[in-house]
């Protein structure tokens, strides 16, 4: 039975993460990830084969991990608590994840996509798909039961929690725990039924 890894991708990558936190971009270079991971240069690149392998492997792990719990959630019946958990799970995720949130505030084109290895290109391109899709479904399943548009229904599930979560990050700072009651309690606001707001034609 061989040893287990000493330094595993994970730590690698978490190690970017605080990086990035910290330092933006620039910060994540393949000598301080392995630094900050206290492992040689060559364990690090036994992993990665280069930079931009390591910032499409950060961007995609981190999304990976972020929309897992936010589809669980999107797709959760009734599909009203669903809409309203997927918002706070937005907010939630970016308190217990605080460096990985910072990664996935910059949005994709801070890691450098156009110099990524194709099969991380394909992957990322994927997710964004899986994504579309699951937002589409839960419109449609939520015009019925809510009344709302479809604008309204991505202002609760993509720009609320958004909004909430840009005003701390993009300060440098943690979402505090106020934050996901603040995001749930309008979240459920806006999706409160009302014959004042007809739901869009179908799509």
């Amino acid at each position: 039975m061989g040893r287990p890894e000493r330094h595993t991708r994970d730590d690698f990558l978490d190690a970017a993460a605080r990086l990035f936190a910290d330092g933006g971009t620039r910060a994540v270079t393949m000598s301080a990830v392995a630094r900050a991971a206290g492992a040689p240069s060559g364990s690090l690149y036994h992993r990665f084969a280069d930079r931009p392998a390591l910032l499409a492997a950060l961007w995609t792990r981190t999304v990976d991990r972020f929309q897992a719990g936010y589809l669980e959630q999107l797709r959760r019946t009734p599909p009203v608590e669903g809409a309203v958990a997927a918002a706070a799970h937005v907010v939630r995720w970016c308190r217990e994840h605080p460096a990985e949130a910072h990664v996935l505030h910059a949005g994709k084109r801070a890691f450098d996509t156009g110099t990524w290895p194709e099969p991380d290109r394909a992957a990322g391109e994927r997710s964004e798909r899986e994504l579309r899709r699951a937002l589409q479904a839960a419109c449609r399943t939520l015009r019925a039961a809510t009344r709302r548009s479809t604008d309204e229904l991505l202002l609760v599930l993509v720009d609320l929690p958004y909004a909430t979560v840009h005003r701390h990050l993009s300060r440098g700072d943690t979402p505090p725990a106020r934050a996901v009651t603040t995001a749930t309690a309008a979240a459920r606001a806006l999706l409160t039924p009302s014959d004042d707001h007809p739901s869009d034609a179908p799509r």
